[in-house]
């Protein structure tokens, strides 16, 4: 059976239950009325309708403004507000701590969780040592000492993630050792 003969028995079926009354009289004087008491409203509601497109613009140049505003006053900080080639350095080795935290987030498991846990506890330390030390580097003018303490800071992180990359190398190695003589 096509589409058209099922379409033409739906019809069949319907026939004599279509609403074929007209609408009582003054219906469209009615709704006519009814669409004048909207337009009514509408217009009176017309101060919202001519300003709102100017309070969003204003509020978007005021966003727009702000937000390079802060970008242009963007102070460099840590390592970065030394020199170019400290900046670098900074770069280098935040670059580098991501990269270890990756690889270290890689081996989580419920093997390694203890020794994870112990190494984001001594890195949260070291990055709160190292908040300390931007702020003397601010007050001390870039002092030397306070800038070979952040080197330090950066070296001391990476090697905690190296050092614990490594421990966690050793147990995999001794709980695949174990499984195999068992």
């Amino acid at each position: 059976m096509s589409n058209n003969d099922n379409f033409d028995n739906l019809f069949e079926k319907l026939q004599g239950q279509f609403d074929l009354e007209k609408p009582n009289t003054g219906h469209e004087a009615r709704f006519r009325e009814k669409l004048q008491i909207g337009d009514v409203a509408k217009k009176g509601n017309s101060f919202n309708t001519i300003w709102k497109p100017f309070i969003a613009i204003a509020a978007s140049i005021v966003i727009c403004l702000t937000v390079f505003t802060s970008l242009d006053t963007h102070e460099e900080t840590g390592l970065a507000s030394v020199s170019p080639e400290m900046s670098e350095a900074q770069d280098f080795f935040t670059a580098t701590i991501k990269e270890e935290l990756i690889k270290l987030d890689a081996e989580r498991s419920p093997l390694t969780e203890s020794i994870i846990y112990e190494a984001e506890r001594q890195l949260k330390t070291l990055e709160d040592d190292y908040t300390t030390l931007v702020n003397d580097l601010k007050e001390s003018g870039n002092d030397k000492r306070v800038i070979y303490a952040m080197i330090s800071n950066f070296q001391s992180r990476i090697d905690i993630l190296n050092n614990i990359l490594d421990k966690i190398e050793d147990l995999k190695e001794i709980k695949y050792e174990t499984d195999n003589t068992l």
